[in-house]
């Protein structure tokens, strides 16, 4: 997304504002308050971009080495699943708010493309950024003078620089789940990837990333197997938490050992999270055996 973006003009007095505002209300309100939105808004495109990387199927880590149909299928995937977050109807454009047609755009750039068929009528802006892992949600009246004058083979134009004024922000520059990959350097991922087992993968990577809550969907995408949970058990002293134990790390579930996790001061795991901590100090280890971990010192 453009790094300066201009404070929106849409307040009231501005010829946009009572139908965006309304709109606005509208969105928030099906969301289930402004709170609501701003958590799952932001988890909803971070798993519209995941499921279609694949990393588990084919070993893709970023949105970069997709190729160009499948970058544009994301904009359909956001489209479908805010519809369905939202609970909204399909319409003549991509859906119907209040009984206006509204058409939903989304873009992994810094521009949208607004086809003639949405000119005048409401747009929901979607924007990702996977580079700052910021997100962006918006409403623009798609009027002539807030589009360039240029338009590409398909006679779609862009948001002129004056006309992203006119953008009425639900949510702006706002957080959003990093790509995982993208928190690990490339000399960590590489060493991860050589192991060459599952349970040499998983271990490598509870041992390199340490205190991050990490999702099932990366356990998946190293395991490399089927049975892909069955890698982060005890297994007769040859499964990942047997051998992180022997080197004094505690690979712990968001699910089974919350107690603990907070008792340690880890980031928050949800319940289908992992975290992996390197015990250091005696009271640790005394704090590990009350919870029923027993470590070698």
């Amino acid at each position: 997304m453009k790094k300066t973006i201009p404070d929106s003009s849409v307040v009231a007095g501005h010829p946009d504002h009572p139908l965006l505002a309304a709109i606005a209300d509208e969105i928030t309100r099906r969301a289930g308050g402004h709170a609501t939105l701003a958590a799952s808004f932001p988890a909803m495109l971070r798993q519209c971009i995941d499921d279609v990387i694949m990393t588990p199927k084919t070993g893709r880590r970023s949105y970069d080495e997709l190729e160009k149909t499948e970058k544009t299928y994301i904009g359909t995937r956001v489209e479908i699943e805010l519809r369905a977050l939202l609970s909204l109807p399909k319409g003549r454009l991509d859906t119907r708010i209040l009984g206006h047609d509204v058409d939903i755009k989304n873009t992994m750039g810094s521009n949208w493309m607004i086809p003639t068929e949405a000119v005048d009528h409401p747009c929901i802006l979607v924007a990702a950024d996977e580079g700052r892992a910021r997100c962006y949600l918006g409403l623009i009246n798609a009027r002539p003078e807030y589009l360039t004058l240029g338009q590409n083979k398909d006679a779609k134009k862009s948001v002129s620089a004056q006309g992203f004024a006119n953008i009425l922000w639900l949510l702006r520059d706002h957080p959003y789940p990093a790509n995982f990959w993208r928190t690990v350097t490339p000399e960590a991922v590489e060493r991860i990837f050589a192991g060459t087992s599952g349970n040499r993968r998983m271990a490598t990577l509870f041992r390199e990333v340490q205190q991050v809550a990490i999702t099932r969907d990366v356990v998946e995408a190293v395991a490399r197997q089927h049975d892909f949970m069955r890698r982060i058990r005890s297994d007769n002293g040859r499964g990942t938490r047997d051998l992180l134990a022997r080197e004094g790390i505690l690979l712990l579930s968001g699910h089974f050992d919350a107690p603990l996790i907070r008792a340690l001061g880890l980031p928050p795991c949800s319940p289908s999270e992992f975290v992996s901590y390197r015990l250091e100090h005696v009271k640790e280890f005394a704090l590990a055996r009350q919870h029923g971990f027993d470590l070698m010192e």
